[in-house]
């Protein structure tokens, strides 16, 4: 009991969450999840509405439900079993981590890969361990949540490591950041610059070019995050730094998922320097103390990357139903931000109104989510449609003509 109420310490918590959740239903801001009943793939079946044209997943090259990815998943848990049941250097590792791993790199052109349940436990395996008292973390302000909680978690355990925001996209403000670190008698280590390469609720991509010259410039490493490049940008899908001529090596560090267009299942890697991984092998806490990627997913994401390097055209094909759908959800009086990514942000503003055109969108037969605080800042709440190479023109027709639709009403 609490000396000044009489109200128990449970009982204090419980009111709390039951206001918060309250408040959040009565402004319209409260999250239902969906119940999808069979595949991820250009339409989902959801329990109580049917059939719907699904345009949230990051299924992006349509590889979810590909039937050799599926395949691959099936023998590799017979083979197998469901896992490890340990981490990989108290039990040992399967060979289907060791064969994904040699994929990845061979895949980014580098020298090194290692695998995660996630690509959040990836991004926190890499500042805690490979940054030293000295360092300093020079991050780009609309990066995503996994970055700035790894650089929090680091700056945290090593009170010496600093860290540092750039105005987003804006390479003078990186300059200035850098220029600073470098005048700063703190900074004594290395310095570090990270960046998604495709941003998630913007869809807009980093400027790595001018990134990398910068860095070489000021000798730091370059990091990216590119989960939602990879598969995504560049002739054959191996992300931002293909998109803009980059070689793989170009970039320091990679931080990727295999979730999104890699199969969808789960997952993610770091990938970069022979040192670096080993080091992330030896020392980071997420290799030391949670389980191994499960073999099933191991197995099929190594054969969605296959599929990828075998039909590079699955990639034309998303950047052609991207630029119909960009272009038709113009054309119905929509704003949609421009961009040459999958992702389609329709700024609404009011996350309450995002969540209700959301709404009425699934009553049309259409699954786009509307985002708002706390995932983009208050006031700029948006509908996120997502494009995947598995969309026919009958799909994206009937995403058009739905907006359409809720535009005429909104008007109204």
């Amino acid at each position: 009991m609490t000396r000044a109420t009489g109200i128990s310490r449970g009982d204090n918590f419980t009111n709390r969450a039951g206001e918060k959740l309250a408040h959040l239903k009565e402004t319209g801001q409260l999250k239902v999840l969906q119940t999808i009943e069979g595949p991820m793939d250009a339409t989902v079946r959801l329990r109580g509405r049917g059939e719907v044209a699904c345009f949230c997943s990051n299924n992006y090259l349509g590889l979810a439900n590909h039937p050799e990815v599926r395949q691959a998943g099936i023998e590799a848990i017979e083979r197998y079993g469901a896992g490890t049941a340990s981490v990989r250097f108290i039990c040992g590792t399967f060979e289907p981590h060791e064969r994904l791993e040699k994929t990845i790199a061979r895949f980014l052109e580098v020298e090194a890969a290692y695998s995660f349940v996630s690509c959040w436990t990836a991004t926190e395996a890499l500042f805690p361990t490979l940054c030293e008292d000295g360092d300093i973390i020079i991050s780009d302000e609309l990066n995503h949540a996994c970055i700035i909680d790894s650089m929090r978690l680091c700056t945290t355990i090593k009170k010496g490591v600093r860290r540092a925001v750039f105005s987003h996209s804006d390479i003078d403000s990186a300059r200035r950041a850098l220029r600073k670190a470098c005048d700063d008698p703190n900074v004594t280590g290395t310095i570090w610059v990270v960046t998604d390469g495709v941003f998630s609720m913007e869809g807009d991509i980093a400027r790595l070019p001018e990134l990398r010259s910068l860095c070489d410039e000021f000798g730091a490493l370059l990091v990216i995050d590119d989960s939602h490049g990879t598969g995504v940008m560049g002739e054959t899908g191996r992300g931002t730094h293909e998109h803009h001529g980059m070689p793989g090596a170009a970039i320091d560090f990679y931080t990727s998922t295999l979730g999104k267009a890699l199969g969808g299942g789960a997952g993610g890697y770091l990938a970069g320097s022979r040192r670096g991984i080993d080091l992330i092998l030896q020392r980071a806490r997420p290799t030391l103390f949670t389980n191994a990627l499960p073999v099933t997913i191991a197995c099929s994401a190594n054969k969605a990357i296959e599929i990828l390097m075998r039909e590079p055209q699955r990639v034309r094909k998303l950047r052609e139903n991207t630029a119909y759908a960009r272009q038709g959800i113009r054309d119905v009086g929509f704003e949609v931000l421009d961009s040459p990514t999958a992702i389609c942000p329709i700024i609404v503003g009011d996350t309450a109104k995002a969540i209700a055109m959301s709404n009425r969108l699934l009553d049309l037969g259409v699954f786009v989510i509307g985002f708002g605080y706390p995932v983009v800042p208050e006031g700029t709440a948006r509908l996120r449609a997502q494009i995947s190479a598995a969309h026919e023109i009958e799909h994206l027709d009937k995403l058009i003509d739905c907006m359409r639709t809720l535009r005429k009403e909104v008007a109204t």
